[in-house]
């Protein structure tokens, strides 16, 4: 369905798509503009307008189409993306939307990727199968050997079918009967077992398996950590805020926002000193501003439940305010979850939040004086810590691709006028975008090894001719029906040149609670313990570290970067040749070993200790636990 209205007034609209893809974000849905801009909902009844659309696919994060008005004077012509759809099986959350169909039956996009559901059955399950066969054939063979006794006399095949109804009882019926009761049983146990609240038996006919684990595979985020996200650091090159000096951070937002009267400078040194902290401040205050409008977080403000848009025009009133981020936070190399947090005081852990490390940025924003107090499809509103409203003007938006890993927004800065680009991303990708410094890697690399997630924030100023000429190019591009995202990455990317570093923010993601007696009873059961995920090196190093993934007397051997066959090789001839080390390894090298070494890179993988793969692509993920169980033959749980 495309989305044409809503009801809603900031003219957008939250889905719930759990159902389609198992993630329990919200994805933030737009209507098409010149159909939102109708007065009534009715009114869409007297247009004339048609839609052209792609061919039916199973792609359900992708989408590209073209609305055109006919009965306007020139006609309106507007692109339609993801963030224009609605697919089936996906609820709306808030609101209610006019669409119009496009896909029904087998062409719809859950349809698709419907696939018939595969049996599970246990190891212990085929073994008594194999049993109850050899069984079987012993009971003819015992009968046609008591019919040969007689000689085949007479009737012999009915003394075939007496006997077989007399040796029955070798075939153990009732075995069958016993054994899914012991399984009910047991799986009744596990739900009841007061070490492991809240645990949900989903199918009581392989809780058996569990015993017959020999790899357990995981990811990081939300698995062995709480997916608890804690600001920890702001690094601006030449100085760095940690916990304890986060008051310096705000004395500076304040100093710049309330214009302290300074008092005039009595020699030369105290001016140079009053324009070093000028500096500072104005570094600072930029870093927070750009943390504070890049992002996809908005505040909705609720009142005894019940959300009030209106109320958040009038007061914004920080008791009501609910954060809700409807981006995907794979810039850190995480997973995407629901996030709907309520204020917190400055005295609290105003800098913490639950699941999404772009709420965690806001809310550290907050904590400094700066606030997000208001958004919606057009425009965003910052409160001062004087309380003084910042209006700014929502002139594009990139969102996060898994392919970009950054996201982008233009802004236009109401009482200057200014147009700003800020974006922030990933350091791998970052690193080629912002101007040449000689910090950016090394302290990357500093905060990744002490287990910090990092995100690089740069800004660049545009003239009003320079985003124009942008404008024109990016709506060209979007209108195009043939590899449009081909088209508007590379006109994104003309931009993307010579960017203003800003500073580096650093988010910790707390452990699990109990995880490392866990993971030592696991591996003291014999069970290898292999860590995908997304993360950097340095980071997924430290999290293996601490988590005791890696004990501390085991060695780490970190699988130097390979592009080529014969790098490979010369790796694993060096990696051949440790003994009881635990591998690191990035998700560009396996790539390459498994293109060109597959069979000898999963044998000695499978006689390390453990596995850490960072840098990992999904599709990379399955494709480990493919080989896993095809070489190995045991038994694997991914989680």
């Amino acid at each position: 369905m495309i989305f044409l209205r809503t009801s809603e007034k900031n003219g957008s609209c939250f889905l719930r798509t759990d159902q389609l893809d198992g993630e329990t974000d919200w994805k933030l849905r737009l209507p098409v503009s010149c159909t939102q801009r109708l007065p009534t909902a009715s009114d869409l009844l007297q247009t004339r307008s048609n839609v052209y659309a792609e061919e039916p696919n199973i792609d359900i994060h992708n989408f590209a189409g073209t609305f055109t008005r006919e009965d306007s004077d020139p006609p309106v012509n507007e692109s339609l993306s993801i963030e224009n759809t609605l697919w089936a099986s996906t609820v709306i959350a808030s609101g209610t939307i006019v669409g119009v169909v496009l896909y029904t039956g087998r062409e719809q996009r859950s349809v698709m990727n419907t696939s018939n559901p595969r049996s599970k059955i246990g190891l212990f399950d085929l073994e008594v199968n194999c049993l109850t066969k050899i069984l079987f054939g012993a009971l003819v063979v015992v009968s046609l050997v008591m019919v040969a006794l007689q000689h085949f006399a007479g009737r012999w095949y009915l003394q075939i079918l007496r006997f077989l109804l007399l040796f029955s009882n070798i075939i153990p019926i009732s075995l069958r009967v016993n054994l899914d009761m012991g399984k009910i049983v047991y799986s009744w146990m596990i739900r009841r077992d007061p070490k492991i609240p809240g645990t949900v038996v989903r199918s009581s006919t392989i809780p058996e398996q569990l015993g017959r684990i020999s790899y357990l595979l995981t990811d990081k985020t939300g698995t062995l950590t709480q997916n608890e996200m804690v600001f920890k650091r702001l690094h601006l090159g030449t100085v760095a805020y940690g916990l304890d000096s986060m008051d310096e951070v705000q004395s500076h937002i304040f100093s710049i926002y309330t214009q302290q009267s300074q008092e005039p400078p009595a020699s030369k040194g105290p001016a140079l000193a009053t324009k070093v902290r000028k500096t500072l401040s104005s570094r600072v205050h930029e870093a927070v501003k750009a943390i504070a409008l890049c992002h996809n977080v908005t505040p909705v403000y609720e009142s005894n439940g019940v959300t009030d848009q209106a109320e958040a025009e009038r007061h914004y009133e920080d008791s009501c305010r609910v954060y809700q981020a409807s981006s995907p936070d794979e810039l850190f190399g995480s997973k995407s979850l629901l996030c709907r947090f309520h204020y917190h005081s400055v005295q609290s852990s105003y800098f913490t939040s639950s699941g999404r490390p772009e709420v965690a940025l806001v809310q550290w924003t907050e904590s400094v004086g700066l606030t997000l107090v208001g958004r919606d499809q057009s425009s965003v509103q910052l409160r001062t810590p004087g309380g003084h409203i910042l209006n700014y003007t929502i002139l594009q938006i990139f969102p996060f691709t898994y392919e970009s890993k950054r996201m982008g927004v233009i802004v236009r800065d109401e009482s200057t006028g200014e147009i700003t680009f800020y974006m922030k991303g990933a350091d791998v990708v970052m690193a080629g975008i912002v101007q040449y410094n000689d910090w950016l890697e090394e302290e990357c690399g500093n905060m990744a090894r002490e287990g910090l997630r990092v995100l690089v924030v740069a800004k660049k100023s545009l003239t009003e001719e320079q985003y124009q000429d942008f404008e024109a190019r990016y709506i060209q591009a979007k209108l195009s029906v043939h590899d449009r995202s081909l088209k508007v990455a590379t006109v994104i990317e003309s931009l993307e040149m010579e960017m203003e570093l800003l500073c580096l923010t650093g988010v910790e993601d707390q452990l699990q609670a109990d995880v490392r007696p866990t993971l030592e009873t696991l591996r003291n059961a014999g069970i290898k313990v292999w860590m995908l995920t997304g993360d950097k090196l340095e980071t997924a190093t430290c999290t293996a570290k601490n988590a005791h993934l890696v004990t501390r007397t085991q060695d780490i051997h970190i699988f130097r970067l390979v592009t080529n066959r014969g790098e490979a090789h010369l790796e694993l001839n060096a990696f051949r040749r440790k003994h009881d080390c635990a591998l690191v390894i990035s998700g560009d090298s396996l790539e390459v070993c498994l293109k060109y070494y597959e069979y000898e890179f999963m044998e000695l993988a499978c006689q390390c200790p453990a596995v850490v793969c960072c840098r990992c692509a999904p599709t990379q993920k399955a494709q480990i636990v493919r080989l896993l169980q095809e070489r190995t033959g045991k038994l694997t749980c991914a989680v």
